[in-house]
């Protein structure tokens, strides 16, 4: 059921990003307007695509979490394989994608005091401030 799940939400997603997505969702909307004084702009014809906008709206954000999540997690093993290939990066970084908000704002935090200089030893500041986590 995932496989399945996964491959509907990369064709969709794929297929809702290009031109003539736009094309239909614009033609859907123009057809609708243009019916307005045919149907005397009546509460059904507001409920029509107030309720299909919705429809739409709910589903496509679950397509988009799901392609967000796969590309989001390629790129970190991507990075992630950067790191340990890699001569000069610290190691210390693979996996922070998993800390809390507070724990990430204090790792940069120190990234750019070590940047600007001002951190003294900053290798040896910035491994000790890993250790503490």
């Amino acid at each position: 059921m995932e496989r399945i799940f996964e491959t509907v939400a990369a064709k969709v997603a794929s297929w809702t990003g290009r031109p003539p997505a736009f094309v239909l969702a614009l033609t859907v909307i123009i057809i609708w307007g243009v019916t307005g004084p045919v149907f005397h702009y009546s509460d059904t014809w507001q409920l029509i695509i107030n309720t299909g906008t919705t429809i739409v709206t709910f589903l496509m954000v679950f397509l988009i979490q799901n392609a967000q999540n796969r590309d989001g997690s390629a790129i970190q093993a991507k990075l992630d394989e950067l790191i340990r290939a890699l001569q000069g990066p610290r190691d210390e970084f693979v996996g922070i994608e998993n800390l809390t908000q507070d724990e990430l704002a204090q790792i940069k935090k120190k990234l750019e005091e070590e940047c600007s200089g001002d951190a003294g030893s900053s290798h040896a500041s910035f491994m000790a401030f890993l250790d503490r986590l």
